[in-house]
């Protein structure tokens, strides 16, 4: 399995990264989680091509996770698209997608392809969807609004989790028992809402992963979170934008931290 990292920033980030989305591939099939930037632009960078894409999931209804939706769709049906599109996620993040697709008068726009919507249910071990390279499954996570963290298995024995946007919770280290890799963000502390780099590496410690890379990453975080966070669980690294992950079955060898300064 490969990971895309398409944007690692948070709501406000700098100019090196843009919202955090993710794309999930696996034997020529992927589908994406969240869409708060121009997601088919970010595929396409990802040399994934948007009309191929299997699903969305949303893991929440704020903007920097939803805005980019009704111009995601646009850009498929345009680029050729005609086939429905499957949209997971918590019911007030369908509804959001909903509200802001239906704002746009497109009656005229002949063959656009169908959003098939699909609840998650706001429960533990939830399955998302399953297809002959995934099986995505789901729990709730910790932030002001209904969100839901995601683990993802392949056929090929690959495990990945995603926190989703959340405050420490033992949601996600249940979700990325087993993984070998874990995305998680790393706005900073904030009960009830967001984690810190720190806990970012707690959880994976405590889940027993491979490898953390930290996302939702705001303006002002330095080398000196990194460290922190090593400190805790030394193979951590800053997610990038554009930055391809792949997990294998069983990691053959955990990051070695790296001795440069990384750029933020």
């Amino acid at each position: 399995m490969t990971i895309h990292l398409l944007g690692t920033g948070a709501s406000v980030s700098d100019v090196d990264r843009t919202t955090t989305m993710l794309a999930f591939e696996e034997a020529e099939q992927f589908f994406l989680v969240d869409c708060g930037a121009d997601a088919a632009r970010e595929l396409a960078r990802a040399e994934l091509d948007p009309t191929r894409l299997e699903a969305i999931v949303l893991t929440h209804e704020h903007p920097d996770h939803v805005s980019g939706f009704a111009l995601l769709i646009e850009k498929m049906w345009l680029l050729g698209r005609r086939e429905p599109i499957p949209v997971y996620g918590p019911a007030s993040a369908i509804q959001v997608a909903q509200t802001c697709f239906g704002a746009y008068a497109t009656d005229r726009w002949e063959g656009l392809p169908a959003r098939e919507y699909h609840e998650i249910p706001m429960a533990s071990g939830e399955l998302v969807f399953e297809t002959d390279a995934f099986r995505v499954t789901s729990s709730p996570v910790d932030h002001p609004v209904p969100t839901v963290g995601l683990r993802v298995e392949t056929t090929s024995g690959a495990i990945a989790a995603y926190s989703a946007d959340t405050a420490k919770v033992d949601a996600v280290v249940d979700l990325a028992r087993g993984a070998s890799v874990l995305v998680h963000e790393a706005t900073g502390h904030l009960p009830g809402v967001h984690a810190s780099a720190e806990e970012a590496a707690e959880t994976a410690r405590d889940a027993g992963v491979d490898r953390l890379l930290l996302v939702h990453i705001p303006p002002g975080c330095s080398d000196d979170d990194l460290v922190t966070a090593r400190s805790i669980f030394p193979h951590t690294s800053w997610g990038h934008d554009g930055q391809a992950v792949s997990v294998q079955s069983s990691e053959a060898a955990p990051l070695a931290p790296e001795a440069r300064s990384i750029p933020l």
